[in-house]
């Protein structure tokens, strides 16, 4: 009897194995990315990932055509690739099987808005606030932490999660607005479920997701509809070169290929085996003596331990980033992008990517990040660039950022003795490279972003309203896409070196409730003049097409005061920016060529009229924007 009933346990005990083995390989499906796509599109070959246990094995038929089928050596991958090309807008019918079983869903091809793919970029017209949303403004402390994500608030810590959200964005469009910006660039919104550190969200975990702690992805379809009633725009920053380690995909690779893998692992924890980290070394990208392992780490290599690195060289993922990025764009109404980490990425793929865009949307504008300090190496990454040419390169890439004259103002306005290499001929030296650039005016200059020392803070300008204005001046006047960094226009300090990069993310203030200075609306004695400055010189920026698009013409400087034209047919400012803190008195004979015989002027900081007769007075650490116009009718000045 003990016998039998060992038997029947034994017996109850493979059954119930048996069951167990056969509900572990049942297919399902818990992803579909993207999850929908929409009618007429130019990239109307989508190729959509299904993604759940064992749905690699399964048979599909669908009302859409398929063109192909391509199943990985992970078989809970599956990507179909849909013919959209002439189908109408609706849902379609997707059937799966395994075996005896069965799977249907619906996949919906939407109606493109009137115009999407003629939707215009930013441009020079525009002036960009960048902002990181963890630290502007908290508009909704219900989503501060989330049970969907790991990092909890904490905002005693500088690198833990404060609160700033979408809604925090939103509620103080107008004061941006109002400031005079008519863009803004928002550091990545998408989820990052790292441990720490994830406020910054370049470490992204689920690339169709808006951040719960920052809102939804219909937040941020909100945010880009209330910035276009104020005929303001949205940048995305994009992310193509890495994702994070607690990125779903990272836990369930699709094929091994999908990241880069490095034989010679250093021991390091990392969500797979074959780390490596990059040498940084981005000059390999255009050197041409370069060796393979140089340019293999470089290009190759993961930005850091936690960020691995995409293969853009795997046609699955290229183009699984390239319709995500298509997705958002459409989706959220995007006008623009900003690429992180641009020179990082494999030049092939980046620039697959990148035309692949522009092809959807042939007056969007993207920025990459190119980080370097030579302004042949920056000028390398623009489309159509001669330099690039030299090596039959071309990325596409409409934009690039200015590192270059970031360099110089960190070090031009404090050095008040002009010498054959300072000061202001730092600045000067910066723009006669612009021949190398193959569009000038498409060029994203800046005092300083979220990853560089506030122009304001200690060890730099330490909270001299002058040398600000100085340094404003220079950005918001000369030739590209002028960006100014949130709180800058208030005197917001910050040190990277000294302090983290928490130092140079502080809260602004009056972003949460409790806050004892709410500079969004009245400002304190040391506030005030950064943000009249800046907010004169904007407005006056937004309504003055020459400074958008107008020609340069500059002049060496002498005892450290510098002078440029920006001119056109039509309208014409001289700006002067005299760094020596003594009065400097310039002889107006020498400027002729700018000044084409106009007499009489306005400097539109001081509002004072300035007789252009023969010599002008320029205090000390003072900037003139002297607007060389007649007036027609009305009001010189808005």
């Amino acid at each position: 009897m003990i016998r039998l009933k060992q038997v029947h346990i034994v017996s109850l005990l493979f059954v119930i194995f048996a069951f167990a083995k056969a509900i572990s390989q049942q297919s399902s499906i818990d992803r579909i990315e993207p999850p929908f796509w929409w009618a007429d599109m130019e990239h109307a070959e989508v190729e959509v990932m299904f993604y759940g246990q064992n749905i690699g094995k399964a048979e599909v038929k669908s009302d859409l055509p398929i063109l192909k089928i391509r199943r990985t050596e992970n078989l809970n991958y599956l990507f179909v690739t849909f013919d959209t090309t002439n189908q109408n807008h609706g849902e379609y019918a997707i059937t799966m099987n395994v075996g005896d079983t069965y799977f249907t869903s619906k996949y919906e091809l939407k109606k493109r808005s009137l115009n999407s793919k003629y939707r215009k970029g930013f441009d020079s017209s525009d002036a960009i606030y960048l902002l990181m949303p963890d630290r502007f403004a908290n508009g909704n402390p219900e989503n501060d932490s989330h049970p969907e994500t790991i990092e909890k608030l904490n905002r005693s810590f500088k690198g833990g999660r404060h609160g700033g959200d979408i809604q925090g964005i939103i509620d103080h469009l107008d004061y941006i607005s109002e400031l005079g910006a008519t863009a803004i660039w928002s550091t990545p919104l998408l989820e990052d479920n790292d441990k720490q550190y994830s406020y910054h969200t370049y470490a992204q975990s689920d690339l169709y997701k808006i951040d719960p702690r920052y809102g939804t992805n219909e937040d941020y379809k909100r945010l880009a509809s209330e910035l276009h009633k104020r005929d303001m725009k949205l940048i995305m920053d994009y992310v193509t070169n890495h994702w994070g380690a607690t990125h779903w995909m990272m836990q369930d690779l699709p094929t091994a290929t999908w990241i880069h893998q490095f034989d010679d692992n250093d021991g390091k924890e990392f969500p797979v085996s074959g780390y490596a980290n990059s040498s940084y070394r981005q000059t390999t990208q255009m050197d041409p003596y370069k060796s393979q392992i140089d340019d293999t780490y470089a290009e190759k290599g993961w930005f850091v331990s936690t960020m691995p690195d995409i293969n853009q060289s795997e046609p699955l993922a290229l183009n699984y980033l390239i319709q995500n990025a298509i997705w958002w764009i459409e989706y959220a109404g995007l006008d623009g992008f900003r690429v992180d980490t641009y020179s990082y990425n494999e030049k092939k793929g980046i620039a697959d990517w990148t035309k692949a865009i522009m092809k959807e949307y042939p007056y969007f504008n993207i920025v990459g990040e190119t980080w370097m300090h030579d302004q042949s190496q920056i000028a390398f990454w623009q489309k159509d660039s001669p330099i690039g040419a030299i090596q039959s390169y071309n990325s596409g890439l409409p934009s690039v950022m200015d590192f270059t004259l970031h360099d110089a103002i960190m070090k031009a306005f404090k050095e008040n003795d002009q010498q054959w290499d300072k000061g202001m001929v730092r600045i000067y030296e910066n723009f006669v490279n612009d021949f190398l650039y193959a569009d000038v005016n498409n060029i994203l200059l800046f005092a300083g972003n979220h990853d560089t020392n506030r122009i304001n803070g200690d060890g730099l300008y330490d909270g001299d309203v002058n040398n600000y204005k100085l340094a404003l001046t220079l950005v918001l006047t000369a030739r590209g896409i002028p960006q100014i960094y949130y709180g800058d226009e208030i005197g917001m300090g910050g040190n990277r070196d000294t302090s983290g990069d928490g130092d140079i993310r502080r809260d602004f203030p009056g972003g949460w409730q409790d806050d004892e200075v709410n500079a969004f609306k009245k400002r304190t004695k040391f506030q005030k003049p950064f943000y009249e400055f800046t907010k004169k010189l904007l407005n006056y920026r937004k309504g003055k097409p020459v400074l958008h698009d107008g020609k340069f013409l500059h002049y060496v400087p002498e005892n450290n005061c510098y002078v440029y034209f920006r001119y056109s047919d039509s309208s014409r400012v001289m700006v002067v920016i005299n760094n020596n803190p003594e009065k400097v008195t310039l002889n107006l004979d020498r400027f002729k060529e700018g000044l084409q015989d106009v007499n009489e002027g306005l400097d539109i900081l001081s509002g004072k009229k300035i007789d252009m007769g023969n010599t002008l007075s320029v205090s000390g650490k003072t900037s003139m924007v002297i607007d060389l116009d007649k007036p027609e009718k009305g009001p010189r000045f808005f």
